[in-house]
């Protein structure tokens, strides 16, 4: 085919492209009952934006014409409706009309891949207008200030913290330090939505996987007191416990893959074969135990300023105890390290442990998630201990089956698996 038949078929269907953006986009409008426009005046708009992108090379200037002529048309639509006593008309469709105009002109510019993300991108968040009203409707302030607050951990302090190495080794970055608390505590976060929003109407597998994403220590704890007030309510809580603790291997590889997918590589496999042993240990108990109602105990706001500064001053310290005890103590010394931070937080030393890892000289992925299995099973050795001593005997033979098949399956990979 010759440069100019070439040039045909991409212009056909790039302007295909825009025009079946439009028709979806327009089909949601007017399945919204909107008098503004509609189905047929979204593809349009989306040619219209092609046309005037593909003729730039004529005018530069008739891009931004089109544009003007067609905010021009929607303003006179707005104030029509608003005359006919539509008293809140909203300004939806208009901003969806000019956006894709955009992404009409966008893809007689250059490739589509963008521009359809894009375009079906606005049509999904047209259509779920219900769900996010309703979303935003059950936030509370509490909630509002959780997100608020990450926004202030992410997009305040983040960027104007220094970018370069500090203390023995420059081991400490200020900003990659705290560039993990932002992953750690989105993490959280992400947990203690969903907690909040489905904590009233929660089965208990929906409870354990919850708590594990938020925290399977503080789950521990809360339903060990629960189990305590409630001798009943023991077979529940050690179920919800258990899951929670066969979550944190989940929660470990989300870690792993934002912040070393190469290490990920390497402990998805251990990680994945006792996340399966513990979830069929957990399946038997589910099974008595499916359907009830388990709603969940009150969560603390993960994004308070005062607990990332706490998460990270200890991840600092950590990784400062792991390059030391690598440098003096050689690979025993990590271990003891690893066993000494996990056995109340498995995060930070997982993040410091991904660090290095990311230099097989300074430490190899095999050793890598090794020391965070370590940090898991001392983990869980605490916790074990917390079902005894503040959920009573009751709740630690409830769960004593669990620990036992965990510990002895990891000690096992520890040992056994290549490399």
């Amino acid at each position: 085919m010759d440069p100019a038949g070439q040039d045909a078929a991409w212009i056909a269907r790039q302007l295909g492209i825009a025009v079946g953006l439009g028709l979806l986009v327009g089909l949601q409008r007017e399945r919204a009952e909107t008098r503004l426009a509609g189905i047929r005046t979204f593809p349009l708009v989306a040619a219209a934006g092609f046309a005037c992108g593909h003729l730039a090379a004529l005018s530069p200037w008739l891009p931004a014409a089109g544009l003007a002529g067609l905010a021009a048309l929607l303003v006179v639509g707005h104030l029509t409706r608003w005359r006919a006593g539509e008293t809140d008309p909203g300004l939806t469709t208009e901003v969806a009309a000019l956006l894709m105009y955009l992404i009409g002109a966008w893809l007689a510019a250059g490739p589509a891949t963008l521009p359809v993300v894009l375009g079906g991108g606005l049509a999904v968040l047209l259509h779920l207008k219900p769900e996010m009203h309703r979303f935003t409707a059950r936030i509370g302030e509490e909630d509002f200030r959780a997100i608020m607050q990450f926004v202030l951990i992410t997009l305040v302090i983040l960027p104007v913290l220094p970018n370069q190495g500090y203390g023995p080794a420059g081991v400490w970055n200020p900003f990659k330090i705290w560039l993990l608390v932002v992953l750690i505590v989105g993490l959280s976060l992400a947990g203690y939505i969903a907690y909040k929003f489905l904590g009233e109407t929660a089965g208990v597998l929906l409870a354990g996987a919850l708590g594990g994403l938020v925290s399977s220590t503080a789950t521990t704890f809360s339903f060990a007191r629960r189990a305590r007030d409630a001798a009943e309510a023991a077979p529940a809580s050690a179920l919800v416990i258990s899951l929670a603790s066969t979550v944190v291997f989940a929660r470990v590889l989300l870690i792993l893959a934002a912040a070393a997918p190469a290490l990920l590589a390497e402990a998805w496999r251990p990680f994945a074969i006792l996340m399966a042993v513990q979830a069929v240990v957990c399946l038997f108990p589910w099974a008595r135990l499916r359907g009830r109602r388990t709603p969940l105990p009150p969560r603390a706001n993960p994004t308070e300023l005062r607990s990332a500064l706490v998460f990270a001053l200890l991840f600092a310290v950590v990784l400062w105890a792991v390059a030391m005890a690598r440098r003096h103590l050689g690979e025993s010394g990590l271990y003891a390290i690893a066993a000494l931070s996990g056995l109340t937080d498995v995060d930070a030393i997982t993040l410091s442990t991904a660090e290095m890892a990311k230099d097989p000289a300074q430490l190899p992925a095999a050793t890598a998630w090794r020391l965070i299995l370590v940090a898991a099973l001392a983990n869980m050795v605490f916790k074990a201990g917390v079902t005894g001593f503040t959920g009573g005997r009751r709740l630690f033979r409830a769960t004593f089956g669990f620990w036992s098949v965990s510990l002895v399956g990891g000690a096992v990979l520890l040992v056994a698996w290549p490399g």
